[in-house]
């Protein structure tokens, strides 16, 4: 298939996909008509708690849960799809969204696979909350991380979380802590209460998500909240893996922009023209070398070839938000400006969930297009 075909493949897979996943085709409504339009106020003032609320009404917040708990019980692809789609629309509201859904994944596995789970497991399968992510501070250990001590019937949780989005939205957050003697990751929901606090982080970026530094003074978890007992090592080999893909949400901005460009200047439109089978050519090789890691069952199955690809994701989405800026001339300057909105969101993207591994990859290839030149 040439690069021109595959473009037009991957469109039309898009297209016909919201047939075979019904909530994609009303969650790409929602996203048209009430997110995007609206991005440039959430980037200011924040996601609200009505959005969450619509989020629920529209199965968002269960997406990956069996049919028993009235969740959609989408698969890979479609989950893919809807990440492009929510992404492409609000990244702030996508953020908030990103570190609740592979909650309600793991907890689906965990049950399906006869694990009995805590009650408040079972409402979040039913879209009932919504939960925060504190899983990366594991990369920083041992310098920084949050500690697990084990208790008679339970655990004890104490440190600050480098960042948690949707702070005032989630009522529960999972937790991925380091017991030292052992080098054991424990992952476990912990309700906030009076021993959670937060701080400002002031981002540049995603500043509507409601992203804040989360201190746990030993807050005690029960034995029934937690999740996952991994091994250090297997835990960060796994971690690996995901930090080193370029992911769904990288494609839906990278499309939004796209089509911003088109309708920008006939310069843009013809940079457009040119990036777009690009972009479709990436999207379609890092999908493909994610899913032969997880088929081989090896994490780090052509790790290169992903880590490359990742990379030049990244370096894509800054070449076209700086062109949307270029584009909009005096007009893309301005704060109250997609393209101003676009180009924090492409820095965002170019740290989030960024292994030591991946920030070297980046700096390598930049080095290297300074010493080719």
């Amino acid at each position: 298939m040439t690069v021109s075909g595959l473009a037009t493949y991957v469109t039309a897979q898009t297209v016909t996909a919201a047939d075979t996943y019904p909530l994609l085709a009303s969650a790409t409504q929602y996203a048209d008509a009430v997110l995007l339009p609206t991005a440039l106020e959430t980037d200011r003032r924040g996601v609200t708690p009505d959005r969450i609320t619509e989020f629920s009404d529209l199965h968002l917040l269960n997406h990956l849960a069996p049919a028993e708990f009235d969740g959609a019980g989408v698969d890979r692809h479609g989950d893919r799809l809807l990440h492009e789609v929510l992404a492409g629309a609000c990244l702030n509201t996508w953020l908030v969204w990103a570190q609740h859904a592979p909650v309600v994944g793991r907890l689906a596995e965990a049950y399906t696979a006869g694990t009995e789970l805590p009650s408040i497991g079972y409402d979040i399968l039913r879209g009932r909350l919504l939960t925060g992510a504190a899983i990366s501070d594991v990369r920083r250990y041992p310098d920084h991380f949050i500690a697990a001590t084990r208790e008679s019937s339970g655990w004890t949780f104490s440190g600050t979380i480098s960042w948690v989005s949707g702070w005032g939205l989630n009522t529960v957050l999972m937790v991925a802590a380091v017991e030292s003697s052992t080098r054991t990751v424990i992952t476990a929901l912990v309700p906030i209460d009076d021993r959670v606090q937060t701080s400002d982080l002031e981002l540049s970026a995603v500043a509507g998500s409601r992203t804040e530094r989360v201190t746990l003074s030993d807050v005690f978890v029960p034995e029934e909240n937690v999740i996952s007992r991994v091994p250090l090592s297997n835990y960060r080999t796994t971690d690996f893996s995901t930090a080193s893909d370029a992911r769904p949400h990288h494609f839906g901005l990278a499309d939004r922009v796209l089509g911003e460009l088109e309708q920008a200047h006939p310069s843009a439109r013809e940079l457009a023209d040119l990036w777009r089978p690009r972009v479709a050519q990436l999207r379609a090789d890092s999908y493909a070398l994610t899913d032969a890691a997880k088929s081989t069952g090896n994490e780090k199955h052509r790790i290169d070839e992903r880590l490359a690809a990742k990379v030049a994701m990244g370096e894509a989405l800054v070449t076209l938000t700086h062109a949307l800026v270029i584009a909009r001339a005096g007009r893309g300057i301005v704060r109250d400006n997609t393209a101003q909105l676009y180009a924090r969101a492409a820095l965002f993207v170019l740290v989030q969930g960024q292994t030591a591994e991946v920030r070297d990859a980046q700096l390598s290839h930049l080095a290297q297009i300074r010493k080719n030149r």
